[in-house]
């Protein structure tokens, strides 16, 4: 990986619910005020603890309404903190599902307050969406099983490809019963690959057809809120795949339509490793790193201060030599 520099464009990919972790950010906290500062900004806004939410025990870490706003500002006290106090700075983000949000935060298209209050309603809206125990998703893990047409073979099942998470990886999503149907049938679609499916431990059919009738309530929320478009103009939208149009209604409406849509995540880091020269995942925990490994792709993953002194300790010591 080159060493960043004045000449090396940067991008921050960011990994969403499902990376979080008792501890997520802890560190940071302890030791900058730019985090403490980012931490006391989201807390004011949600009227929320969000310190004791995420270094704690708190069981509602993996409730999806607590989830996703504990994430994002666990992810942009880090962000704050590799600006001010590393010198690291990017030009270019992309987030995976809640992660998208943290990339609009940090690329300036929404503030840190805007943007908690907005994933705090997201994941209370996701959740109410489906009574918990109905939906379900699975993990298809099956060489080259993301060129292969699933969407069009599951949807008589009432299944959605929900994530296209890399070359050899997707994820399915639907009612539970269903969702079983489709595991029973996606290996025999493998075309004589070995073919894994992995049940994935969620509260409901996330970036499927059944979070559809959410979306209009969001969307009124997004067109009530501060967002500067134009700054969209470097931030990878899940939904098409490709970098953010910078009009304010097609931000909206890609937001809006993410929520039961695709994410089309391979895509997103087509695009970004053809933008940056260097990238890094920031965010609790190494979720996204091995998405771009599938592409020919080195990305450090900065889940702690540790991994951020070695990682750009690193990238020197291969610029010495």
């Amino acid at each position: 990986m080159p060493r960043p520099g004045a000449d090396t464009v940067i991008a921050f990919v960011f990994p969403g619910q499902g990376s979080q972790k008792p501890g997520m950010g802890k560190d940071f906290h302890e030791q900058f005020a730019v985090a403490r500062e980012a931490f006391a900004e989201a807390s004011d806004a949600l009227g929320l603890d969000l310190p004791a939410l995420c270094f704690g025990e708190d069981p509602r870490l993996d409730l999806t309404e607590y989830t996703q706003p504990a994430i994002l500002t666990a992810e942009i006290a880090m962000v704050r903190v590799l600006a001010r106090d590393f010198g690291l700075l990017a030009t270019h983000f992309g987030g995976h599902s809640l992660g998208e949000y943290t990339a609009l935060c940090a690329a300036g298209v929404l503030s840190l307050s805007t943007a908690v209050r907005l994933v705090r309603r997201r994941g209370a809206l996701m959740q109410l969406a489906v009574p918990a125990g109905q939906g379900a998703m699975a993990a298809v893990v099956s060489e080259g099983v993301a060129a292969r047409d699933l969407a069009a073979a599951l949807d008589p099942l009432g299944v959605d490809v929900a994530n296209e998470n890399a070359l050899d990886q997707v994820v399915l999503s639907g009612p539970a019963e269903a969702v079983q149907r489709a595991s029973a049938l996606v290996p025999t679609l493998a075309q004589g690959k070995s073919c894994r499916v992995v049940p994935l431990n969620v509260s409901a059919p996330f970036h499927s057809r059944a979070m559809k009738g959410i979306e209009a309530e969001f969307q009124a929320l997004l067109e009530e809120a501060e967002l500067d478009p134009a700054r969209a103009a470097v931030v990878t939208s899940n939904y098409t795949g490709r970098l953010h149009e910078p009009a304010r209604a097609r931000v909206i409406d890609a937001l809006t339509r993410q929520i039961s849509g695709t994410v089309r995540w391979i895509a997103n880091m087509r695009v970004l490793a053809d933008a940056a020269g260097a990238l890094y995942e920031v965010g609790p925990s190494r979720v996204l790193r091995g998405f771009f490994a599938g592409l020919g792709r080195e990305v450090p993953s900065l889940t702690s201060v540790r991994t951020v002194e070695k990682a750009l300790g690193e990238a020197a010591s291969r610029q010495a030599t």
